[in-house]
């Protein structure tokens, strides 16, 4: 016998307009259909009708897991520092980490995630080889400290996430647990209704080196992918690789100094000299832990700061300030140029390819050189993919220019290795007899963010529209507002719960039939069923919310369809 919920004893209300300070869809409307309501900025309260939907998104993960042989663990969310220092992991994180103290001094966190903490228990319960491989997870809040927490549940400090770990002796064993894991999440999404992308990704502050994301487009989303329309190259904007052309040797003319007043930016430096921006070089000064360090790209692209960043962590980069100028004499605001630079590291993208020609700054005020060329005029110390990815760009696998589209994160897989198994020196004894270091794997789900994502992607004009694995209820019963109606409502809403299906029946008095059909296409549930013009009858509407389609069907027949 499944629960019918009846509206008039429901803690839900429903809003007529958008928040004031909601900018994305799901925001807006979880809001209004009064799924959730925000109690400070990015943390959240789940009211009833979206803890169901929580809860189910949480279900179909927990099946999978559990079908794949995921062992379901509960860890604290409340760590000790000492395990994020061995790793590393308490400075990396910087200021998204919440940090916190107890009355005797000692230093805590919040857990974002768990690595540290999983190792210390597989190190804990696992002596043998015959110990594993294992894979443990759970469902648990995770803390971050957004700067700027935005898109209702999207960009929360508080989320719900499912993390998963897996330890192996061996690297064929941690492949294995990662396609386990991918072909899993395939399945959840899947069964959640979400369309999504497997995209090539970074690891970023997690370490390890494969790594791919599952990404649901939306215009709410905060990554930028690319697919490729000819092959099946796609990935997240920051892995994308270029693949530089060879370059025809070629007898280029000597480094030629131009007198080129007030053009420290370069489209000034175009228009003065009328040349196009991609016959430039962009210099960027950043900070890389301190150190300044110069990147070049083409004058018409951009340095994509993420993805510098993601190639150089953890150190911790940062742009120039003016008084880093001070006393650099080499360091020629708006004219820097790769040649004659002292004692900077020269980072370039792999457009500036040897053998390549530039017009860029002489390191000198109101002066630029032509024909700089790389090579020969100046050295690049490390070659690295760091500009903006724009449509169009080349495919890395086929050559055809690829499609820009926005998305949500909605899952990650790492092959970690052995980076925190080095850390606690997680080691089992292996088939010879010998200690063996062990292989672990990380794997993301997030089911909070699988609710906003489900949300962007599903909603219409009218609301909410929920598939009927994780909607809240299988079938909306609205009485349309006369005690004949409601009584048959109830009655209909009594005979499914009783055949197992979830109702939810508004049997709200004082209520206008017109707020209750709005408030039904509002929340979303898959199945409209009204008692209605024709109860007397004994005849219903049923409506299926998703297309609009509706019919007229008896008690019996409508019992009989909904419990089909």
């Amino acid at each position: 016998m499944a629960q019918v919920q009846r509206m008039s004893r429901l803690m839900v209300k429903t809003l007529r307009d958008d928040p004031a300070d909601a900018e994305t869809l799901n925001h807006k409307l979880l809001v209004r259909a009064g799924y959730v309501r925000r109690t400070a900025a990015g943390i959240w309260s789940w009211l009833p009708l979206g803890k169901k939907v929580l809860e189910n998104v949480a279900r179909v993960v927990r099946e999978e897991m559990d079908a794949m042989g995921g062992q379901e663990v509960l860890l604290p969310a409340l760590l000790p520092k000492e395990p994020y220092e061995a790793t590393g992991r308490w400075e990396e994180y910087g200021p998204e980490l919440f940090r916190l103290k107890d009355r005797k001094g000692a230093e805590y966190l919040l857990g974002p995630t768990h690595e540290e903490i999983f190792t210390q228990l597989v190190k804990d319960q696992c002596s043998s080889y015959k110990d594993l491989p294992v894979i443990l997870y759970q469902i648990q809040a995770k803390y971050r400290d957004e700067a700027r927490p935005r898109a209702g549940i999207l960009r929360g400090r508080e989320f719900l996430m499912k993390d998963s770990y897996s330890f192996d002796t061996a690297d064929e064993g941690l492949a294995q647990s990662y396609a386990l894991h991918r072909e899993a999440y395939i399945k959840i999404f899947n069964r959640l209704g979400l369309d999504h992308r497997i995209v090539s990704a970074v690891s970023g502050a997690m370490g390890g080196s494969a790594s791919e994301e599952f990404l649901a487009p939306a215009p709410a989303g905060e990554d930028t992918f690319v697919d490729c329309p000819a092959c099946d190259y796609a990935a997240n904007t920051e892995a994308v690789t270029f693949v530089a052309p060879a370059v025809e040797s070629a007898e280029h003319p000597a480094v030629e100094e131009l007198d080129t007043p007030d053009t420290p930016t370069i489209e000034s430096l175009a228009e003065y000299l009328g040349v196009p921006a991609s016959a430039t070089l962009k210099n960027l000064l950043v900070k890389v832990d301190g150190e300044i360090v110069a990147v070049g790209v083409p004058g018409d692209r951009e340095v994509d700061l993420g993805k510098l960043g993601e190639h150089l962590a953890p150190a911790v980069v940062e742009l120039v300030t003016a008084e880093d100028f001070e006393g650099r004499d080499d360091l020629v605001r708006g004219y820097v140029g790769p040649q004659g630079l002292e004692k900077v590291r020269y980072i370039a993208d792999p457009r500036i390819a040897a053998g390549t020609s530039w017009i860029t700054g002489a390191n000198k005020q109101g002066v630029h050189a032509k024909n700089v060329v790389a090579g020969r005029d100046f050295e690049v110390d490390d070659y690295l993919d760091v500009v903006v990815v724009e449509a169009g760009d080349p495919c890395p696998k086929c050559g055809t220019g690829l499609r820009l589209d926005r998305a949500i994160e909605i899952g990650h897989i790492f092959q970690l290795g052995r980076k925190y198994a080095d850390a606690f020196q997680l080691d089992v004894l292996g088939k010879e007899g010998k200690p063996v270091r062990v292989t672990m794997g990380s794997y993301g789900i997030g089911v909070s963010r699988a609710v906003a994502a489900l949300a962007e992607q599903t909603a219409d004009a009218q609301g909410l529209c929920w598939p009927k694995e994780i909607a809240p209820a299988d079938v909306h019963v609205v009485a349309a507002g006369k005690a004949l109606q409601t009584e048959l409502a109830l009655d209909v809403a009594e005979k499914l719960g009783a055949a197992g299906v979830r109702v939810l029946v508004d049997d709200r008095a004082g209520v206008s039939p017109g707020v209750k059909f709005t408030d039904a296409e509002l929340i979303g549930v898959p199945q409209i069923l009204v008692a209605g013009r024709r109860s007397a009858e004994g005849v219903l509407e049923l409506k299926d919310r998703k297309t609009g389609e509706r019919e007229e069907l008896t008690v019996e027949e409508a019992i009989a369809r909904l419990t089909a």
